[in-house]
């Protein structure tokens, strides 16, 4: 049997993860060995020119009424400024005659600025009457959640935050009650309890205010928090509180929406995420699940089974939230793929 040679104190498999490792550091020169990187199959040299080229993400939605050549002035301003479209969803509200497109790009311009960019989008947008938002990637939603006593929503939402499956930041839990801090705990995220009583609602969202502040919150997602909020609190975030409620919204609203379903020996019961407005659970709608029933359930078994409509259904709406995948457009929201 004929083996290769090698040197005893040379280990490829070392020698080439001891390069991996200096290059993934970002250290220039020199593996440990002492051998030039440059050397290794030109590796070092690709991962050079691609770090000198970070290239910006940036995802687009436009709302306006519909005309021809809106997706070609688009695509020319996005060319002329050195990105390339990655990904790009459009349609049309035929009813309304309202053009809505959600457009993912990355540029690849090295000269490339962000806030250039988006002054000239601007710029654009006010000749052609669009309605736009711009998200880069670097901009992580932070999100707040707030809940009351029921714990299966709050915990399903960081369960699917410390597994990765939401890429965004919680930094704080806000309850008006004790009881659910154990969970927040559980998680590492910091729980604020501010209680609301009936004469002291003014002084609780003005704490409410100063914690959200104070955390930087850009999103607030109410996962079974069983207070109303003033219409003064909601109008100050727009399109940036999402509740879920358990019921098949439009029917059912309010209090109870089980007891009423009961009542009425629905054959399916279900819950709905939305944004919250001022008026009581007639936000514009994000997603919402149905689970089948029958005249063999009580209450609490249409409660035991809508808690996995509640939890499935804040989640889809939350992960299509901070992906940017929601374009509201007067009552209803464009849930883009």
């Amino acid at each position: 049997m004929i083996s290769k040679m090698v040197p005893p104190e040379y280990d490829p498999d070392v020698e080439d993860a001891t390069k991996l490792d200096t290059v993934a550091r970002g250290d220039p020169g020199q593996a440990r060995s002492g051998r030039p990187l440059a050397d290794f199959h030109g590796f070092t040299m690709m991962v050079g020119a691609m770090s000198n080229q970070a290239r910006a993400h940036a995802t687009l939605l436009i709302s306006c009424p519909d005309r021809a050549g809106i997706v070609a002035d688009l695509a020319g301003f996005v060319h002329q400024r050195g990105c390339n479209i990655t990904s790009v969803d459009q349609s049309v509200d035929i009813e309304h005659e309202l053009f809505r497109m959600r457009m993912v790009v990355e540029s690849v311009a090295p000269e490339f600025q962000e806030n250039t960019f988006r002054v000239e989008l601007e710029k654009l947008a006010e000749q052609h009457g669009l309605q736009w938002t711009l998200h880069f990637a670097s901009e992580r939603s932070r999100l707040a959640i707030m809940c009351t006593r029921e714990p299966h929503c709050l915990h399903d939402i960081l369960q699917r935050h410390e597994s990765g499956e939401l890429d965004c930041d919680i930094p704080v839990v806000v309850s008006n009650h004790d009881s659910l801090r154990p969970i927040a705990e559980f998680f590492e995220i910091p729980f604020v309890h501010i209680p609301v009583d009936a004469g002291s609602k003014e002084e609780s969202e003005n704490h409410l205010r100063s914690c959200l502040e104070g955390h930087q919150i850009d999103v607030l997602i109410l996962a079974r928090y069983m207070q109303v909020l003033s219409p003064g609190f909601v109008d100050e975030w727009p399109n940036r509180i999402i509740n879920i409620h358990h019921s098949f919204l439009p029917a059912f609203a309010g209090a109870s929406p089980y007891r009423q379903a009961h009542e009425r020996g629905v054959k399916i019961i279900g819950a709905t995420a939305h944004y919250v407005t001022s008026e009581l659970d007639a936000g514009p709608i994000i997603t919402q699940d149905v689970i089948d029933c029958s005249h063999r359930d009580g209450i609490a078994d249409l409660v035991r089974k809508g808690r996995d409509a509640e939890r499935t259904s804040l989640a889809r709406a939350v992960r299509c939230h901070i992906e940017r995948k929601l374009l509201v457009q007067g009552d209803r929201v464009v849930v883009f793929d």
